[in-house]
């Protein structure tokens, strides 16, 4: 499989510019920290889902919206989308687990913070990738050397955008 497009955002407007340039009709959308920040509790969480979902609803083309998180949590009500299927899973087990994927429609593309599990799933995929770096004092150690690692990754899986 050959390298897909990664895009580098820094703060959440880029990560959202950039979604809305692309065509995407499968969108990949990891919870922490995009959706809810490591840690938080379940209102948090909720109240991320409902205002990604807000935004998410101005992107042009998305059939399908998966938020995809390798921890247990889950929110307590799954809205809807118009014009769109919504999932959730967690303990997704990404990159390794794609078979819950395998069906998206393409073109597809994968939102998140980590080139080992994100990022490796988007390759997995042959989804492009949108790199999210949030600020280095929101990250929690565990994450932070996750961080590191997969930044061995960049050039065997990924070609700029």
């Amino acid at each position: 499989m050959g390298r897909v497009a990664l895009y580098d955002a820094v703060t959440m407007d880029e990560v959202w510019t950039l979604m809305e340039a692309q065509s995407a009709r499968s969108l990949v959308f990891d919870v922490e920290p995009l959706v809810a920040i490591w840690g938080t509790d379940t209102v948090t969480l909720d109240s991320g889902v409902v205002e990604t979902l807000r935004r998410l609803g101005r992107v042009p083309g998305r059939e399908v919206v998966l938020f995809s998180t390798n921890s247990a949590r889950r929110p307590t009500v799954l809205p809807g989308l118009p014009d769109a299927r919504v999932g959730y899973r967690s303990s997704a087990v990404k990159p390794l687990r794609t078979k819950e994927y395998r069906d998206l429609p393409r073109p597809g593309l994968v939102v998140g913070d980590q080139l080992a599990t994100d990022g490796a799933l988007a390759w997995r995929l042959g989804f492009d990738f949108v790199h999210y770096h949030p600020p280095r004092d929101w990250i929690p150690p565990g994450p932070r050397l996750m961080m590191a690692l997969g930044e061995l990754l960049r050039p065997l899986l990924f070609r700029a955008a």
